[in-house]
């Protein structure tokens, strides 16, 4: 079953998150839900030391001998780059051989001009090329690349067989997925429903594996209602009008469009539905009405004229998009309407909101936020974030002893609910053991390696789209030694990021100096103690914001190391009288943290000092927690606050940032700090407006 947001209301923020942890981060390691690996409770994961696994003899490295570049041929890969961006395809063919003479580099012109060959559909694809490429290349992350767009191509050709002939990637994109198993329906063997709903995202080689789907008959009426409900939560109108083509006949499609116009006008003409299609249509058109601008008078008349008509499980679905509107809304009515939705299939994100609208209610009924819970998918319900708050709504009814087994569940987790679990049990988040010192043989034979060599050139090109993945691919199957290692390495090379999530990846050993990173030699800190704003704080909403990348560029156009945007750093600016600024100046390191400490200062005092609703405020815009806070029903604790915050970004955001900042204080500190008591109370507040952006 699919599960997307809804799209997120765009509006003017002081900065982007450029890190923001999602699927992807978390199979990659990056998030910072990672388990302290101890058997026991507490105690033992603090005390025990280090397993003896974990520290394995270190190996003897040959001195590192950098190769000679030769600079013609580097500044040909660089050319070539250029000549990439601006698609000067006679230029990049003329630079590939001249970029061959860089040992490091070389390779990549030679990639970009192949792959460019394997992406055109009007000439045949280049077979013979391809193969001495992977010959020329192996084990690289580039013979990786290769091979994915061999097959994409070889499928987009037709040659169906051929594609099933190529190894694929060891961990294959959605389009690869999508490509293969249609590849292999081709080829005879018939790929089933379930294995197309669960490859299946809205990308071009996937949308030709659903149209081969809808061909041969492979999705029954009752999936494709489900995948295109599935669907109309993105929000995204391409990705809907587009799934509806495929799931619709033509006709059914003419009422599609008129429904998603204007949904009333079109139920207002419309007679008793009596064939399958007719009741799916009049379901997506009953559950439009949940966006229209009275809510409460769209249900009377959906109870009015449409309750005795429709099926109840249609019914219910229609419940449940109106309490999931609702909820994105701050709606107070949001769990009204989805105690209407009975126990109906439902997204991971609709049965998320579901709880959230439970845990914003007032007063909280702790009964059926256990009972929604219970609702969610096994996988769902046993991630941190729902155990806790099952063991929250346990305690709540008297069971104390199964709720401690719910914190206890939980409670080696390191990110944001391991903390509040640790404080449920009675205790504190405490560090983890720190680990016996590193070998620096593991740091050398870091240095060794190719790929990661190849990476840092990548890096010191400014070249982080093509640095990352070279990187990330040469840490596939290294120990937590090896994984160490490659992130002091990272650290001696000032690529901060690097050293933070190649950190995250080990397994048993937990090392918080490279996790829990504090570069600059104290300068960041400086700034913020020039203010009185809590180090801890700056730090732990740096690491969310850039990992410390002091050039980080978000996608929305937030920069620097405190991911200012443009507007913000000029109000700063000249709020503090900081004389000839100009946004040519927002990356220098100085600059950056003076803008961004004086830019959460000022967030921090509009917002009654609470570094909850000024992290929010920071990441949204401090006009949104406002809202937030005035359509509260009553006070709330923080950390129901943090979790029903109704944008996806700004909810994790908030909760990486706090989590992160309970670390620093400690290690800072080295005192235990609370979380609990750094989330607070939120009250309900009259008034929205704000001077800031």
């Amino acid at each position: 079953m699919l599960a997307w947001g809804l799209a997120a209301v765009l509006g003017l923020s002081g900065c982007a998150s450029a890190q923001a942890p999602t699927a992807a981060e978390v199979q990659a390691g990056e998030a910072p839900q990672t388990a302290i690996a101890a058997s026991g409770g507490t105690d033992a994961a603090q005390n025990a030391a280090p397993d003896a696994a974990a520290s394995p003899a270190a190996p003897v490295v040959r001195a590192y001998v950098a190769p000679a570049v030769p600079p013609a041929a580097r500044q040909a890969v660089q050319d070539a780059y250029d000549a990439v961006k601006k698609r000067r395809w006679a230029d990049l063919d003329r630079l590939v051989p001249l970029a061959a003479a860089d040992p490091v580099l070389g390779q990549y012109p030679r990639y970009w001009a192949l792959q460019r060959r394997l992406q055109d559909r009007t000439t045949p694809v280049p077979e013979a090329d391809v193969q001495r490429f992977l010959k020329d290349n192996p084990a690289t992350y580039l013979n990786e690349r290769i091979r994915s767009d061999w097959i994409l191509a070889s499928v987009r050709a037709g040659d169906y067989a051929g594609a099933m002939r190529i190894a694929p990637a060891a961990d294959p994109s959605s389009s690869v997925q999508c490509a293969l198993l249609l590849a292999r329906h081709m080829t005879g063997k018939h790929a089933r429903a379930s294995e197309v709903l669960d490859v299946f995202k809205p990308n071009a080689d996937c949308w030709e594996l659903l149209d081969q789907a809808a061909a041969d008959h492979v999705l029954s009426r009752k999936e494709w209602n489900g995948l295109l409900r599935d669907t109309m939560e993105s929000g995204k109108a391409a990705d809907i009008n587009r799934l509806a083509s495929v799931a619709f006949d033509d006709a059914a499609m003419v009422q599609f469009a008129a429904l998603m116009k204007d949904p009333r006008k079109w139920l207002a003409a419309r007679a008793k539905p009596r064939s399958t299609t007719d009741f799916e249509l009049t379901a997506i058109a009953l559950s439009r009405l949940a966006r229209s601008d009275d809510r409460a008078e769209a249900a009377q008349y959906i109870q009015a004229q449409w309750a005795a008509v429709m099926p109840k499980a249609d019914l219910q679905w229609v419940w449940g998009q109106f309490g999931l509107v609702a909820a994105l809304n701050v709606d107070a009515d949001a769990a009204r309407w989805y105690r209407q939705s009975g126990f109906v299939s439902m997204t991971d994100y609709n049965h998320a909101w579901e709880v959230r609208a439970e845990l914003r209610a007032s007063p909280i009924q702790w009964d059926r936020v256990a009972a929604t819970i219970r609702k969610m998918s096994g996988p769902q319900a046993d991630e941190p974030v729902w155990r806790y708050w099952y063991g929250r709504a346990l305690a709540a009814q008297g069971n104390a002893s199964a709720a401690r087994q719910y914190f206890q569940s939980i409670e080696n987790d390191l990110g944001f609910y391991g903390q509040l679990a640790a404080e449920e049990l009675g205790g504190k988040p405490r560090l983890p053991a720190t680990p016996a010192p590193l070998d620096p043989a593991w740091t050398a034979q870091a240095g060794a390696n190719p790929g990661l060599r190849r990476a840092v050139a990548l890096f010191d090109l400014g070249w982080r789209r093509e640095a990352v993945p070279e990187w990330n691919f040469a840490l596939r199957g290294m120990s937590d030694a090896q994984l160490r290692g490659a992130a002091e390495f990272a650290l001696s090379e000032h690529i901060y990021d690097r050293v933070v999530n190649t950190s995250l990846q080990t397994r048993q050993v937990v090392d918080f100096s490279q996790r829990f990173i504090a570069p600059f030699e104290g300068r960041v800190a400086e700034k913020a103690r020039q203010i009185d704003l809590d180090p801890a704080w700056v730090y732990g909403l740096i690491r969310q914001e850039s990992r410390f990348i002091t050039d980080a560029k978000s996608w929305v156009g937030a920069s620097g190391l405190m991911q200012l945007m443009p507007s913000t750093a000029k109000y700063v600016a000249r709020k503090i009288g900081l004389k000839d600024f100009t946004l040519s100046q927002v990356n220098d390191f100085d600059t950056n943290t003076v803008l961004g400490t004086s830019y959460m200062n000022m967030v921090l005092q509009g917002l009654d000092g609470s570094q909850l609703l000024a992290t929010a405020g920071y990441n949204a815009g401090p006009g949104r927690p406002k809202r937030w806070r005035s359509l509260l029903q009553a006070p709330v604790e923080g950390a129901i606050f943090a979790e029903t915050i109704p944008f996806t970004e700004t909810r994790l955001y908030v909760k990486n940032v706090m989590s992160n900042t309970v670390w620093y204080a400690m290690l800072f500190s080295g005192q235990p700090d609370s979380l609990k008591a750094r989330l607070g109370t939120v009250s309900p507040l009259d008034g929205t407006r704000t001077a800031q952006p």
